[in-house]
């Protein structure tokens, strides 16, 4: 490795104890212009357009021997926004979650759904109008997998055409072939795969609102991973309503478009996650997230085409003499290589292309008037990439992962922006908890520099 990418890598490594020291002081100060979205997410934001589809209006949950389980909580979910629910055991997230499907009565306050106020309602009507997976499946032992998936058509009259037709179209959604796993029973399964068809059973009769309870919580961590992965591809074809428990707040960073932070009874933060982790409401908040929260805020922040650098660029077919003058007017050490289309093929070193043995071959070739040495007889292919808008986290792990004192970003086209460094990918960071604290967007910061002190 080239000596300044030597020096970024060490940076690299290095970045992952600034990024904590971040989170202490404010960072920045305010240009002017206009206001953005200052996350940047693909998120279900809230705004005045959304419409409600949950609504909690000072609602207290109190039980009989006095203890107070939920107080006085108002709380708005939008159509289509899926809002985590994390605290710590007997806060009351799981209590709020199942007033919803009337499991548990309120003692105080209402509850609408899509602006009906649910008492009103049959509870077992309710019920199957709202998709409810839980931690433990609770699937039928004695049922197979299709008659599982089954349940709620099978409950509403559906025929049995129609029954076995949405279930087999649910368990491909879920990534369980109907022919393969339709006809087995729960305990012929692993775990995640019942967790798969406990969540085509929640969805089979199409509804609106969908409530999860810890679902993800008793498999194993990879497994956890990748079915938090594919709820994720699910949630953004099918947009359903969802409220998702967890005692966990990776995962409510990773799946949340906002989170509600409960401490004892009630909310003490409900916002977004990168707002969340960069800006704690209270102490308590600030206690929950943890103190790495820094690290856990790189998963919710995007790359942004301002946070690259621009190197020099040369193409595969560009002669040596070319590529090196470019990237010697430009003072770098190294040149991102391009293919024909213009697409990424890998880098260039300085050192590649100034060596006694790159010298001799363009000389000789010089000599016998052959064709001039090319970038392609001394580039390197390049693994280190990413595409604009892929969370810094996933930035940071891939420098590790390869080595690298930087990664290409591409764009939708996968046409070369740029490139992330450590220290962007850093600046990156600050950027967007000043963004968060102020309320305005990343480009609007300014960011103070030791030289600036």
């Amino acid at each position: 490795m080239p000596g300044d990418l030597t020096v970024r890598y060490r940076q690299a490594v290095r970045t992952a104890t600034l990024l904590q020291h971040t989170l202490h002081a404010g960072t920045g100060r305010i240009t002017q212009g206009p206001t953005s979205d200052p996350d940047g997410q693909n998120r279900a934001e809230p705004s005045d357009e959304n419409e409600t589809m949950i609504r909690f209006e000072n609602v207290t949950k109190r039980y009989p021997d006095g203890t107070t389980a939920v107080h006085d909580l108002s709380l708005e979910v939008d159509d289509g926004e899926l809002v985590t629910l994390v605290g710590p055991s007997g806060c009351g997230k799981t209590t709020t979650m199942k007033m919803v499907n009337r499991l548990i009565e309120p003692t105080s306050g209402r509850i609408l759904l899509d602006g009906e106020d649910i008492s009103a309602v049959d509870p077992v009507e309710l019920r199957r109008r709202i998709g409810y997976v839980i931690q433990q499946v609770g699937l039928f032992p004695h049922k197979t997998v299709l008659d599982n998936t089954a349940t709620v058509p099978y409950l509403l009259g559906w025929s049995k055409t129609e029954r076995r037709e949405r279930a087999a179209e649910l368990l491909n959604l879920v990534g369980l072939d109907p022919a393969r796993f339709g006809d087995r029973y729960p305990d012929q399964l692993s775990g995640g795969q019942r967790q798969r068809v406990g969540v085509a059973r929640a969805l089979a009769a199409d509804p609106p609102v969908l409530l999860m309870d810890e679902p993800f919580g008793a498999v194993d961590p990879v497994v956890r991973e990748h079915l938090q992965n594919e709820f994720l591809k699910l949630q953004s074809t099918l947009h359903k309503t969802v409220l998702f428990v967890t005692h966990d707040i990776e995962e409510a960073v990773r799946l949340g478009d906002r989170i509600a932070v409960y401490g004892d009874g009630r909310i003490e933060q409900f916002d977004p996650p990168a707002k969340v982790l960069g800006a704690p409401a209270t102490p308590y908040v600030a206690d929950f997230v943890g103190a790495d929260r820094g690290l856990k805020r790189l998963s919710v922040t995007p790359i942004e085409s301002s946070d690259l650098e621009q190197p020099p660029v040369v193409h595969l077919d560009d002669p040596l003499d070319k590529a090196r003058a470019r990237m010697r007017g430009e003072g770098s050490h190294w040149a991102v290589v391009l293919d024909d289309a213009d697409e990424l093929h890998g880098w260039l070193s300085a050192d590649a292309v100034t060596t006694p043995a790159a010298a001799a071959e363009a000389a000789t070739e010089t000599e016998t008037d052959g064709p001039p040495a090319t970038v392609a007889d001394h580039a390197r292919r390049m693994e280190a990439w990413l595409p604009l808008g892929s969370p810094l986290k996933q930035a940071f792990s891939s420098m590790l992962q390869h080595d690298a004192g930087w990664i290409a970003v591409l764009d939708d086209a996968d046409r070369f922006v740029g490139v992330l460094t450590p220290s962007r990918l850093h600046e990156a960071l600050r950027r967007s908890i000043d963004a968060d604290e102020r309320d305005v967007s990343r480009d609007e910061v300014e960011l103070e520099t030791v030289a600036d002190a």
